[in-house]
């Protein structure tokens, strides 16, 4: 009869006090914590630096309030609010899985605040992106989702302009919106950068076969997303609801402070203004948008005075008034974990 010999001890050596429980974790967390405070902390700062450079624009904008029609004035706080809804359901619409409804809420909101605070939308992008992986989506598949939205709510907002332009079509021309001279060379940039962009396809072959991938993907992500009546629904109701309530509430701003221009024509001017700044890289549009939006109302026959009025009017109502209660919400869903 053998004896089973004893498992030889697992005790560290001499000298080494044992691992603790959960150490790798708690080391994790002290990492994190002081991180997730900065970036709760951020947007605050970054609205009050923002807040600091328009200073002058956000004093203007709120004396012309002072003498605005207040019903319309909350029709358009209202119909402001219901733009993150329709980002909600195109968000929703671009991705099969079923997102968290109040959450997703909740993201939009802070993400419009984000997205005044950061260059060209990236503020938004990053907020969303980093809520679906939360979520629980792969990074691939998020980002398909990001450049679906994006896709479609361009292509919302071009094919109601083109719509308004059919239905009115002496109503603006394009040249004013553009600084005279710049056409030629803006499409000598793009013809660059898409020579510089193919080149670098053709000749790297890591980029190449990445950004394959990353195409073969977002199609697939397409496909699947349009097989599902409810997702293509608010993928595309999402996206041009999104820009037509916009424009409505550039629209409302404008009767409470008597704009003389008919309803149309507001609407025609806001798109227009909004397409001609698309690629100008600056947070949220801020300075390029208001220059935009006055000269196309002066275009479709506003006066001088009374455009500068509701185009500060209308930045106050759709930017500075949720800005700060937007950070606050960017802030928290940080804090709590679910961006």
């Amino acid at each position: 009869m053998t004896l089973r010999q004893p498992l030889p001890s697992l005790k560290p050596p001499s000298g080494l006090p044992p691992p603790a429980v959960g150490a790798g974790r708690k080391g994790s967390s002290d990492v994190t914590r002081p991180l997730r405070r900065i970036l709760y902390v951020l947007p605050l700062l970054l609205v009050a630096v923002v807040a600091v450079q328009q200073r002058s624009v956000l004093a203007d904008g709120f004396a012309h309030l002072g003498t605005a029609r207040w019903p319309w004035l909350l029709a358009a706080v209202g119909v402001t609010c219901l733009t993150w809804v329709a980002a909600a359901c195109t968000r929703q619409g671009a991705v099969l899985e079923r997102l968290p409804a109040r959450r997703l809420l909740a993201t939009q909101f802070a993400a419009g605040a984000a997205n005044h605070l950061l260059p060209t939308g990236l503020g938004a992008s990053a907020v969303n992106l980093r809520f679906m992986t939360v979520c629980g989506l792969s990074l691939t598949r998020s980002s398909a989702a990001l450049a679906l939205y994006l896709l479609a709510e361009s292509i919302g907002r071009v094919a109601l302009l083109g719509a308004l332009l059919v239905a009115f079509p002496d109503v603006l021309r394009p040249g004013p919106l553009l600084p005279e001279g710049a056409l030629g060379p803006a499409l000598l940039a793009l013809g660059a950068v898409l020579l510089v962009a193919a080149a670098v396809l053709a000749l790297v072959r890591r980029i190449r076969t990445a950004v394959f991938s990353f195409l073969r993907t977002a199609l697939g992500e397409a496909r699947s997303v349009h097989t599902r009546p409810s997702r293509a629904l608010a993928l595309w109701g999402g996206a041009l609801a999104f820009p037509a309530l916009q424009a409505a509430a550039l629209i409302l701003v404008g009767l409470a402070l008597g704009l003389s221009v008919p309803i149309a024509h507001m609407a025609v001017a806001y798109l227009a203004a909004t397409v001609a700044v698309a690629l100008v890289p600056t947070p949220g549009g801020l300075g390029s948008v208001e220059a935009a939006l006055i000269v196309a109302l002066v275009a479709v026959g506003g006066a001088a005075a009374v455009a500068t009025a509701v185009v500060l009017a209308f930045r106050v109502v759709t930017v500075w008034l949720p800005l700060l209660p937007g950070a606050l919400t960017l802030g928290a869903l940080v804090r709590l974990k679910v961006i």
